[in-house]
Formats: structure tokens, sequence, C-alpha cells
């Protein structure tokens, strides 16, 4: 269908020269691949008069396909009937990942993508501007400089080389191509009008500067390698049938005299320079694939490792090793990189890992997307949420970020005024490192873990246990609410032994306390910890025990990121929270005021990290660098009374848990009303005007912390 061979050539040889139970089937088709690599036959089989030499090594691997039979024959023939010249080539690499196993493509970390994905990659990376110096010189005011422009162009055209070191099936390379080709085309249409209609040779080695030897790949699978280099070739036709429709003749491409340079091998350990030598016409950009610290392999993590130059790599994402590998690879050599990756790079820890080594290299974002769902066109595909980030060395560059009203929007581009920083927020290069020496700003609490029982679950009790450990006296006077994450979330009830204040008398009274202590002190005693072991002393306490004296707020340490709110509350000092929760002292509901807000939730959602999709909740990182400017009297008051107003729309449903409270679009009235008049104090206490946006907020928010840090030193 791409019209190097005759028109239907290939099923006619499958109608015409098999048998209709494809008994020989099998025969033909191997005999068939053989003629296709032979460059001069000595016979032409019958049937094969349509076929041309093809080259290129798509042919030279010798097969011997086994018996095929009817059916295979048959599903050929269907195939054959479909029309494929106006399909992308970019479609094997889906077809690719429907056939894999699910299991290897976690393993690769593979997330095939739509080209209308890729070219959110490319198109900012370096196509648009190519688009506008082709507006540019179109709109010369004279024909000589408009040739003079075009040809400039044209010549910038055939110089760039493009690589994805992580090709997969090469959907990247090919759209890239079929893009440069589209615009390369342009050019051509534009010089034939403004010659007076000179016929172009078409010549593919000479007026062609777009060629396919210009593209490169590092697979680390052969299979897709093989792919990407087919889909090419067939891409490179499919360019070639524009340029005929509007010249009335393309070039010859059989035998192929060029080709892509797909390199099979593991790109972390490959030498980029070797495939292809750096310049400023080099342009990087791909999907590598994504792999946290947990589900890595070990190889990935000592690759990733190495990347880094570091021994450990700790929270970084395995992506982020192309984007090491790339910032050295183009140092200094005016070239280009953007990769898609996991939008973990952009929160929590990794942040202080990648972003300040590639500022001090010189690399600035020269685009972002902000975080989206990334679907591939595959099917059982995966959705993941990714950013995209471009990164030049240029000085003269105008930065450009994308924003998602929602992870499934269409992206829209927002003004930056300076730069793009490392959290995608149009605002200072800033990085937040873990404060572990109190808040930043002076009127936020401390915060901390809870207290960890370390018991082997001897001092804990579902609601049946507390229920009979209330009928043993000696028991019950030590029974406490116990409260973490999923207790405070989900509103399941359990309880625990809280013997702070034991009375030794009460072991020997009562056989239910007895039993519960002398089975902790034989779980910690079995232990290979020093610590556990020494704590075997005292077997009725909790093994690290942080209880506040009054009432506090809690905080789950991971919670939805589908909730419009923190789903935090404000407990008495009777409730024993554990180290799935943070506490903080709040005799007077304001801490729990100040996190029930939208501007906190941003501060979350902007630094803090993440446990697969969910919020990950940080003292050290997103508590303690919060950038609260100075309250007065007057603001804090506000904040409580608004905080108490949440807290008595919460007791008008005191049977529904703080996950049924907040479900997404179905917030009580009540509730809603509480959160919006609070909103409404703590935005005005940033400075920010009724209905500010994600990133107005955020912008606020870095300038506050900038102002902080100048008012008192670095964290």
């Amino acid at each position: 269908d791409t019209e190097m061979w005759q028109t239907d050539a290939f099923r006619n040889v499958i109608q015409h020269e098999t048998r209709p139970d494809g008994s020989d089937l099998a025969r033909v088709l191997n005999e068939l691949f053989t003629f296709l690599d032979t460059a001069q036959p000595d016979r032409v089989p019958p049937g094969f008069e349509g076929f041309k030499y093809v080259n290129g090594g798509i042919f030279d691997e010798k097969i011997d396909l086994p018996e095929l039979g009817q059916e295979f024959r048959t599903a050929i023939l269907d195939a054959c009937a479909v029309d494929w010249s106006g399909i992308s080539p970019a479609i094997f690499g889906s077809m690719f990942q429907s056939v894999r196993d699910a299991e290897t493509r976690r393993a690769l970390g593979e997330h095939y993508t739509s080209e209308e994905n890729i070219l959110k990659t490319l198109n900012p990376l370096f196509l648009d501007e190519l688009r506008d110096d082709l507006a540019a010189a179109l709109a010369r005011d004279t024909t000589q400089k408009k040739v003079n422009a075009l040809n400039k162009l044209w010549d910038r055209l055939g110089d760039i080389r493009f690589m994805d070191p992580a090709c997969g099936c090469g959907n990247f390379i090919i759209v890239a191509y079929r893009e440069l080709r589209a615009i390369e085309l342009q050019v051509m249409e534009a010089l034939y009008d403004l010659r007076d209609k000179h016929q172009l040779s078409l010549d593919a080695k000479s007026d062609l500067k777009v060629t396919l030897d210009h593209f490169y790949g590092i697979e680390i699978d052969e299979w897709p390698a093989r792919i990407a280099e087919t889909a090419m070739f067939m891409m490179d036709r499919q360019c070639d049938l524009n340029l005929q429709e509007r010249f009335g003749q393309a070039p010859e491409r059989l035998p192929i005299q060029r080709e892509a340079t797909v390199v099979v091998g593991n790109a972390l350990r490959t030498r980029w320079e070797e495939v292809l030598p750096a310049s400023a016409s080099v342009i990087v950009a791909g999907n590598p694939p994504f792999s946290g610290r947990h589900t890595r392999s070990k190889d990935q993590a000592a690759d990733l490792a190495a990347a880094w130059g570091l021994k450990n790599a700790g929270h970084l994402d395995y992506v982020t090793a192309w984007h090491a590998t790339a910032s050295r690879y183009l140092a200094g050599s005016g070239g280009v990189f953007a990769f898609v990756s996991t939008n973990s790079v952009t929160q929590g820890e990794p942040v202080a890992l990648m972003f300040p080594a590639l500022q001090a290299a010189g690399w600035r974002i020269k685009f972002a997307h902000r975080a989206f769902a990334w679907t591939s066109e595959a099917t059982g595909k995966a959705t993941v949420h990714c950013v995209i980030l471009g990164f030049t060395q240029a000085a003269d560059y105008r930065p450009r970020l994308f924003d998602y009203p929602t992870p499934t929007s269409d992206p829209e581009e927002v003004e930056v005024v300076g730069a793009v920083n490392p959290y995608l927020v149009d605002g200072p290069f800033i990085v937040l490192n873990k404060r572990s020496s109190g808040p930043l700003s002076p009127d936020l609490p401390s915060m901390e873990y809870g207290s960890m029982p370390n018991d082997g679950g001897h001092l804990l009790f579902d609601a049946a246990e507390a229920s009979e450990a209330r009928r043993d006296a000696g028991a019950a006077r030590y029974l406490r609410r116990y409260v973490g994450a999923a207790e405070l979330i989900h509103g399941t009830e359990r309880w625990c032994l809280w013997m702070v204040d034991l009375d030794p008398g009460d072991l020997s009274r009562s056989p239910l306390l007895a039993s519960r202590v002398e089975r902790v002190r034989e779980t910690r005693l079995a232990s290979r910890n020093p610590d556990t072991i020494a704590r075997a002393a005292t077997p009725h306490l909790f093994w690290f025990i942080n209880q506040p004296k009054d009432a506090y707020l809690c905080v789950p340490q991971v919670f939805s990121e589908n909730r419009q709110y923190v789903t935090a509350a404000r407990l008495d000092a009777d409730w024993i929270a554990n180290n799935r929760v943070y506490t903080c002292p709040d005799p007077d509901g304001f801490a729990f005021a100040l996190i029930s807000s939208t501007m906190f939730l941003t501060w979350q959602k902007t630094v803090g990290g993440r446990l697969e999709s969910r919020y990950n909740f940080s003292g050290t990182i997103v508590w303690n660098n919060f950038p609260l400017p100075h309250v007065d009297d007057a603001t804090r008051s506000e904040m409580i009374a608004a905080g108490q107003s949440i807290l008595r729309a919460r007791a008008e449903n005191p049977e529904a848990s703080l996950a049924q409270m907040y479900e997404p679009g179905a917030i009580a009235p009540a509730i809603a009303t509480a959160h919006e008049a609070l909103d409404a104090v703590v935005d005005r206490l940033f400075g920010l005007k009724p209905g500010a946006s994600e990133l107005e907020r955020q912008s606020v928010l870095f300038a506050r912390y900038s102002d902080l840090l100048l008012a008192g030193g670095a964290p």
C-alpha cells in the first residue's frame, strides 16, 4: 500500500500462488522472504514479478516458518483487504504492546505513546520554532529575501539530527521524521512557487535534506528495535507519496539506500557519543521507562546511581537517569533534550536530588507540561500521571508552560513572566530540602510523628476485643482510642493499652494485662534489633512515645489525591496517635484551620511527595517549609472561628467518616460553605483575590517562601 511494490503484489501471491488449505503457505512465504533479500536473483518464482529487492536488513534474517494452514491464510487475506496507506506506522508500537505480556511491560517500564502526546514533547522542543521560522521567511518583503530565508531554513532542516535513547518501536523518531518532512515539503513548495515553477529534480540524494539516516534510536530489546527500523521505512514512503501528490513524482526508494540507526542495547550503558556525536543540531527526546525505588530491579538501581554519580539514588525515579545522561552528553554543544517523566520527579525529595545538578550544569527548563494523564493507544493501556520537561543551555530562550485543568484535559499554555522552576511554576529557582530544625514560619507549631507500638499487635484491640477488655477492671482503665491514617480517614474503630502511668499491681490483678504485656516482651526479645530487645524491659510501653499532652492536630501521612481538602482532624489528648500520622499541639484550633485551607493543599500538591498517586505528607518538607505570613491576632481569631465552623459542620453527621464527608462531588453543603469561608480568610492573608487559580496560588507561595528565606536564612 506504500506503492514501493506493484499494487496488491502481496495479496496476489497469497491468493493465487498458495493452496486454499494453506498447506504450502509457509513454503511460499519463506521463498518470498529470501527473494526480497536477493539483489540479483537467478530466477523469479511465479507471482513474484511485482516485488523489488529491499535491502536495509529487513529480510536478511533467515527464518523458516512452520506449517501455517488455512486459518492463517484467511487472516492474511483479510489484512490485505484493508487499505493501509493512510495508517501511521506509529501504530506498530501500540500493536506490539498489545501482544506483550503485562509483566514484561512492567519490567521494562514501557509506556507506548499516542501521536498527540508525542507532539506535546516535540512541538515546544523544536518543531514550533521551525514553523515560526517558516512563517517569518514567507513574510519577508521581497522575493529574494524569501528565497534566501527559505534556503537557510531548508539547510537547517537538513542539519538536524534526532535521537530517542529509549525508542521502543520508534514512535518518537517516526513522528519527528514525519513532521520534519512535512515542514520540508512546505519549504519546497514555497521555493517552487517563487522560482517561476522551476521543476525540482526530486532526487532523494540531492533535493531532500531530511533523510532517514539523520534519525537515531537506542532500544534495549531487539524486537521493538527491528519494528522501529521497518516503520521508519514505511513512514519515509508515506512522506514520499505526499511529495508525489504535490510534484507529480517521488524518489525511488528500492533498494533502500538510507536507513535510521537503531542500536540494540542498554541506553544507560551505551556511549551516546558513539551512536551520534553531540552538536548544536542534535535533538534528544523520548519516553524512557519509569520505575520507582520499590519496583526497579537491582540492575536498574545500579544504572540509575551510576548515571547520577551517587552510591544510592534513593527516591529518584529510573527515568531521571536519562535526564542525567542527556545533560552530560549535550553539555556545551547547544543541543536540547526533553523527556516524558513520571510526575514524581517534580515533587518531594526527588526535586532536590535532580534539579540542582542540572541547574549547576547550566540547564534550564525550556518548556514543561504540568501533570496530566499519559495514555497509549494500545489495548490494556496503562494510564500514568506524567510531566514533560524540555531543557536548554541557551541564554535567549523563551520558557513555555502548559497547564491542565484536569488530568485528562487538553493543555492550556500559560504566560511565563520569569522562568519555570522545578515545581513547574512561574517563579524563582527554588528547591525544598528537609527542614529538621522546625518550621520556617514562627507562627507554625512543630509537627512530629505519633507513637510507635512495635508490640507485635499485642497492645492493640479491634472494637470487639475492646468491648471484652472493658469487662476487665484492670485493663479498662488503660484502654484508649488508637488512631492511624486508616482510623482517621475511614473511621475504623481501634483501641490500645496506654500504660504510661501503669500501677504494677494491675498486672497481677488482671490476667488480660499480664498476658498481653508478656507477649509484647517475648516479641521484642525475638527481634534482631538491639533497640527493640532493650525495650523488652518495658513491655507495657509503646516502643516510641510521642503523644501530645493537650488537644492536637492529627494529619495522615498518606491521603487521597482526589479529595478537595486535607482529611485531617483535631483530636483530644486521650486519642493515642500512631506513627502513620503526624501530630502537632493545637490548643485553640489554629493549626487545624490552616491545614484545612486550599492554600495548604496547594502547597502539599506542589512540593510534597507521592505514594503512587496519593499525597505523601511530610513534616520536614511540607509543613516546616510552609511559607505562612505573619498572622495578626484578628486574622488568627478569624481562622480559628472558621475552623470551628468546619468541625461543627462535620459533627452534624457523626456517623460519617472523613472519607465519606469529603467524597469527591458529594461534600455536604454545610462543610463546603465552612471551607469556603476559611479560604476567604487564608487567601486574604496571602494577598490573593477571590477565585485565585492554582498557578496564582503557587506563584504567591513561592514568592512568600523566598521572602522568608531572605529574612531567616537558608533552611
